[in-house]
């Protein structure tokens, strides 16, 4: 029997102390990530038309359509970088607002590269510079999403239940990736690959439009952070979110004097780190983990790898949708945990799951057993990330750095991230080249040393405040 969605709203509310204030500006902010998804994957139902309309027609080769696929990567390490100046200057909202006007930009942008200096249907290296500085625009308002949402939702969230809401924004992720998919694939479908070529790619880019306006729009109904209200001397504004947060004043006030506390102690100058090193370097280290087990790799080149595998091109598509419900089902699983059993625990395990996935995998190219073993084992693989290194590393990420300098930090440790990404995805097909089943071994040897690292620096942040956390690191 079906539950009605407003009873299982109501349900999650009362066991877990939430009220729908909360609930929904954390929704609200987690479209920040379903943006992230969704802009990350649009140029995957495009990439032939765009190669074909704008690489080819000006006679470039290769290397330039590699660049512009990826064009949007060299945005997300600009915007994590810049993320931190944002939401320290601008606060944590208004960033978020400029984020969903770049959104906006890039998809209308992107769509029809032509505005204003071109004409329509004549190649140029200048409309190639163009749509690439679209799709770079775009990559920065993903960039700083993905630093400022998780950020938001962490400063926003009562201390008990804050590693769920958190990973809803991985949850957001994954689901914008799935959601453009079949975008795509309904503007496609019934039409010939000429109508795609000439027009149906440009529809694909301008419907990010729609979720980009919805984000903006409803950024307008949500409050500033009750910790960057603080810092920016807002005591009274800061006191009125909490309240209608925790749904009591005396908490409120309680952690009202502890944000108080924190940003007003003299024990520290608030440079990045006058907390010490060890949790900057921390932060970094587990953003750089998340790319360098391989996950990308995993989700970026799944139909490749079926192929290469053994699987028909068919095959692959299916086992590749198969993936993807497992990546979301396993994100869902981590929401459910994450405040019970603990984020070290998650993230041990799903390290130790991820490992014997890889090296399993390793081992099956290597002495050529193809077929649905090697389905399973990399589903082993991705559904022990998405339970726990996929949302887990931005709960941590939203705890871990002190309020005084959770902006440029958390801006540190996200550029990080995005640059391991770049890394780890550029060099695979050369690394798999050169080295074969070598390749997934190296990952899950990345896996192994993810554990040893969590085991040896990760604290557990489970039920502590923010404030609290604090103390961590002193």
């Amino acid at each position: 029997m079906k539950s009605h969605p407003l009873t299982l709203t109501q349900n999650i509310m009362n066991n877990k102390g939430l009220n729908r204030y909360v609930i929904t500006i954390t929704l609200i902010a987690t479209l920040g990530g379903l943006l992230f998804g969704y802009d990350t994957a649009v140029i995957s139902g495009a990439e032939q038309s765009i190669q074909n309309n704008l690489v080819n027609g000006v006679g470039l080769g290769s290397f330039a359509h590699g660049l512009t696929v990826s064009s949007a990567l060299i945005g997300c390490v600009f915007g994590g970088l810049l993320s931190g100046i944002f939401s320290n200057n601008l606060g944590r909202r208004n960033s978020l607002k400029l984020a969903g006007s770049l959104f906006l930009i890039s998809a209308l942008g992107s769509a029809y590269p032509e505005f204003l200096f071109f004409q329509a249907g004549d190649a140029s290296v200048g409309l190639l510079i163009v749509f690439n500085l679209y799709r770079v625009l775009g990559g920065i308002g993903v960039g700083m999403a993905s630093g400022i949402s998780p950020t938001y939702i962490g400063e926003i969230a009562p201390g008990k239940v804050r590693g769920s809401l958190v990973s809803w924004y991985q949850f957001a992720i994954i689901f914008g990736q799935l959601v453009v998919y079949f975008v795509n694939w309904g503007i496609a479908t019934g039409q010939s690959p000429e109508w795609v070529n000439d027009i149906g790619w440009r529809f694909m880019f301008a419907s990010e439009a729609i979720p980009a306006i919805l984000f903006f729009a409803l950024l307008f109904y949500v409050p500033e952070t009750p910790r960057y209200l603080v810092l920016k001397n807002n005591e009274e504004k800061a006191f009125d979110v909490l309240s209608k947060i925790n749904n009591s004043k005396e908490e409120a006030k309680d952690i009202l004097t502890d944000i108080k506390g924190s940003l007003n102690t003299t024990e520290t100058s608030g440079k990045l780190f006058s907390y010490g090193k060890t949790v900057v370097i921390v932060g970094v280290l587990l953003s750089i983990f998340q790319q360098f087990i391989g996950i990308n790799v995993a989700l970026y080149y799944a139909p490749r790898i079926f192929e290469s595998m053994g699987a028909g091109q068919n095959a692959s598509m299916v086992q590749t949708i198969i993936m993807g419900i497992v990546n979301v089902t396993f994100t869902y699983v981590a929401i459910r945990t994450v405040d019970k059993w603990g984020r070290r625990p998650l993230l041990l395990v799903g390290s130790i799951g991820m490992a014997i996935g890889m090296f399993a995998v390793a081992l099956l190219a290597k002495n050529g057993v193809l077929g649905i073993w090697t389905l399973v084992f990399i589903i082993v693989y991705t559904a022990s990330y998405m339970m726990s290194w996929g949302p887990i590393v931005w709960v941590l990420l939203s705890e871990i750095f002190p309020n005084k300098i959770r902006g440029q930090a958390m801006a540190f440790a996200v550029a990080a991230q995005w640059l391991s990404n770049f890394f780890i995805s550029s060099t695979y097909p050369a690394m798999i080249d050169f080295s074969g089943p070598l390749t997934y071994g190296f990952y899950g040897l990345m896996c192994v040393i993810s554990a040893i690292f969590v085991w040896k620096m990760v604290p557990e942040t489970k039920g502590k405040t923010l404030e609290q956390l604090e103390n961590t690191w002193l």
